[in-house]
């Protein structure tokens, strides 16, 4: 039985990573970087110095950001200078209006804006921002999370310094999860207690039924839910409703819809992964709302569990960790028990570990579809007691070290797989 202090402690963890954004987050935490270090200088810069790790520079490549119609940094650190709050978190651009990208747009063609590699640091998710307006500078440094300030300055004043620190401003109060934990919590936390993750609910399926009425990246979702050749193939069902509800929520993100979603361990596609599939399952098999709520804890938390070792990014797919948590809630809305959980896992890991992450974009959508798909597959085969075994590849008996050697490979030996992908994104030769 989890104890009273250590239960508050995973409810504040889960608080603390499931929270709502609006865009890719990446890019998001550029542009809060940019509001807080606004605010500090006092005035509009004259100048922005923008320094980041190449996980930051990658994800933020391609994507498109809310409410402009535009892609990439330049847009997102120009509307930070201009209306970013840092009050609002990740949603930071939520004041966005077509008169302040206009103005964003002048910002960029006067050329203040100056985006750079930071070199020589190990810390993948990395923000150093510096705003300059005559002789004045203010400087803010997000490390280690996607809003943790780590150092901020105005002139020679240093107002908060954290960097000789831990750069997760709450590793040492986390509580120390494993698999039995994440599932014993899920199970018995009192409901009124938990209740908050339907929030995710609401939020991540109003944007996927948003989607379905506009026109987002790909159009995945939309084409899966209305396509006549792909009903002729894969029918009007459970299955197909997930993925497409699934997919048509990151479309919409991913193409800049101003539109918000439940994100996890600073993604918002892992939070979309990690709920519509369980939303759509329950809600089409006419679950009680106590098990949807135990199901969406069970898969957000498992979600939070992967992202612990497996850090914030990485070249490693965040769908592979996202559709695990998915599989976990759906495997338990099957009637499945922590036996059937830990085959999930096993079976999600063994199929979809070494799927790359190159950058957030509109196809990103693709990749959760296949997440989704493979964890909707691994739950049925978990019911029927049927799992990837420990004679079989990266597969251990013990779950937490099969999840332990996923993050090991995602963490560790990936390093050089990001950087050949990085580099082959900023050279590749893109048709007109």
């Amino acid at each position: 039985m989890i104890s009273k202090p250590e239960r508050e402690k995973i409810i504040a963890l889960i608080q603390r990573e499931v929270v709502p954004a609006i865009g890719c987050t990446e890019p998001m935490a550029v542009a809060l970087c940019v509001a807080k270090a606004t605010e500090i200088l006092g005035c509009r810069p004259d100048k922005t110095d923008a320094y980041l790790s190449a996980n930051i520079l990658k994800n933020a490549m391609g994507v498109g950001i809310p409410g402009t119609g535009m892609i990439g940094l330049p847009i997102a650190i120009a509307l930070g200078e201009l209306i970013g709050k840092s009050e609002y978190g990740l949603e930071v651009l939520k004041d966005c209006s077509p008169e302040s990208v206009e103005e964003g747009k002048k910002i960029i063609a006067d050329q203040s804006i100056h985006i750079a590699l930071k070199e020589n640091i190990t810390e993948k998710l990395y923000i150093e921002i510096i705003c300059t307006k005559g002789n004045d500078k203010a400087t803010a440094i997000i490390s280690g999370g996607h809003t943790n300030f780590v150092y901020l300055s105005r002139n020679n004043e240093v107002l908060l310094d954290k960097r000789t620190s831990s750069t997760d401003e709450h590793e040492s109060e986390d509580v120390q999860l494993t698999m039995r934990k994440v599932y014993d919590f899920a199970m018995t936390a009192p409901i009124d207690e938990i209740r908050f993750i339907l929030e995710s609910k609401r939020l991540n399926k109003s944007a996927a039924e948003a989607s379905f009425k506009g026109s987002y990246g790909h159009e995945l979702g939309k084409t899966i839910k209305s396509s006549k050749i792909e009903q002729s193939i894969m029918g009007n069902n459970t299955f197909t409703h997930i993925l497409s509800y699934t997919s048509g929520a990151c479309d919409a993100r991913m193409a800049g819809a101003m539109i918000p979603v439940m994100s996890n361990s600073g993604s918002g596609n892992q939070g979309i992964a990690a709920t519509v599939p369980v939303v759509i399952y329950a809600e089409e098999n006419k679950k009680p709302e106590e098990e949807l709520i135990r199901a969406l804890v069970l898969s957000h938390l498992t979600v939070i569990y992967i992202k612990q070792s497996l850090g914030r990014l990485s070249a490693l797919c965040g769908c592979v960790v996202a559709a695990t948590g998915s599989s976990c809630g759906i495997t338990y809305l099957m009637g499945g028990n922590y036996r059937q959980v830990t085959y999930a896992v096993k079976n999600m890991i063994a199929t979809l570990t070494g799927m790359v992450c190159d950058g957030a974009k509109p196809s990103c959508a693709l990749k959760l579809t296949s997440g989704v798909s493979t964890a909707v597959l691994s739950a049925i085969m978990a019911m029927e007691q049927k799992y990837v075994t420990a004679v079989e590849g990266i597969i251990e008996d013990d779950v937490d070290l099969s999840i332990h050697n996923l993050t090991r490979i995602g963490s560790q030996s990936m390093n050089a797989t990001d950087d050949m992908i990085l580099d082959i994104m900023t050279h590749k030769h893109c048709c007109p």
